[in-house]
This record gives C-alpha cells, structure tokens and sequence, in this order.
C-alpha cells in the first residue's frame, strides 16, 4: 500500500499552494486505506468522540451554536491511523523540500458530524500566530449527494466564496491556514472527516 506521495503530486500540491494557496485532490490516496479510516470513525463507540470546543489552550469553550461536531484525535501508534499520518508526513517533508515552509509537525482528528451538525465559518490560525501553517480536509463519505448538504465552503481574503466542496469519499483539501476562511455546511446525514494542521516549530499544543 502506498505510504507517500510520489515526487510529480508533491510538484503539483507545491505549485498550487505558490499560485493559488489551495487545492482540491481527488482519490490521491489508496482506496484500501480510505475505506479503513472511514469504518474508523462511522463505526467506532460514540463515547470516543467528544464534542468540539473553539479557542486554543487557556480560551477553549465549547459553543454549540458556533460548531456541533464531535471529534476524537488521530491515533499514530495504532492503524489505519499510522498509515494516513505517515503519508502526511511525506507531505511536510516534500513541502518543505520544494517550498521551505519549517513545517514542523501534524496534528489531526476524526470529525463526526451527526444530522443537523455544522461549523460556522472561522479561519484555521490567527494572522501572523503560526500556530497553524496549512490546512488538510480528508473526506470519508459515500455516495454523497448534494442534497444531502454538508458541503465545505471555502472563502478567499476578501470573503468571496471561491468553492462549494462536497464531502465525498476520497476527497483531500489543502490551503494555507491564516488565508481562507472556511464553513461547514449543516449535514442532513452523517458526515465523517480527518481534519489536520501543520505547523512550525514554535507553535504550542492547546487541545
């Protein structure tokens, strides 16, 4: 099974980040392992999942009106979460290799968005904080119809809408943290995702 991404998509996922500061993959990574990370969160106890809260550290809160999912933490030492994170961590060493971001580190979680669940629109890190570098949507959901809500809005600097992204199996988001706002839609069905941060060495854990 595949561990990394190869040089030509690692070519790719640069130049898009340089030109645009995002980009939308489809089926990049193995089947196989997709649809074990998808039986991970659809079927794993509810007790594992907690909701949510906003804020870093000190400033965490949970609020409800703001965002409704659950979410638990990606377990590296444990498959199939060990296999996702080790091709993510291709990704930071080849970002850092062509683009010398200092991408330090990765952290991730399984979200859980039960029917009625959303996230209002936020940006992923505070300008000039670097507490988080660049963001990674991963989506786990088949056969996901557009009427069934749920969609990723991605906003540029301006607050323009710039892409309505349904959550469908298979499809991997990246963009720079501090430039593009971002919602999540409320889900008429359950909706699961790996949601994951790079950041740089003097960033500061404050799950």
């Amino acid at each position: 099974m595949m561990n990394r991404f190869d040089d030509a998509l690692l070519n790719t996922i640069a130049d898009a980040l340089v030109s645009d500061g995002y980009l939308i993959l489809r089926d990049v990574l193995p089947q196989q392992l997709t649809e074990a990370l998808r039986v991970r969160v659809e079927e794993a106890p509810v007790e594992d999942f907690r909701l949510a809260a906003i804020g870093r550290g000190g400033e965490q809160q949970l609020n409800q009106d703001i965002r409704s999912d659950r979410i638990r933490w990606l377990e590296p030492s444990s498959e199939p979460d060990s296999s996702y994170t080790m091709i993510m961590e291709s990704l930071r060493e080849g970002l850092n290799q062509r683009l010398f971001m200092g991408l330090f580190d990765y952290e991730s979680h399984y979200a859980w968005y039960r029917p009625g669940a959303f996230y209002q629109k936020h940006v992923d890190a505070l300008r000039g904080s670097q507490n988080r570098i660049l963001t990674t949507v991963f989506f786990l959901n088949h056969e996901w119809q557009a009427e069934q809500g749920g969609e990723l809005k991605l906003y540029d600097e301006d607050d323009q809408l710039l892409h309505t992204i349904l959550p469908e199996f298979g499809t991997l988001v990246i963009f720079l943290s501090e430039r593009f706002p971002h919602e999540v839609c409320p889900t008429q069905r359950g909706r699961g995702s790996i949601a994951g941060w790079f950041r740089v060495s003097n960033s500061h854990y404050g799950f």
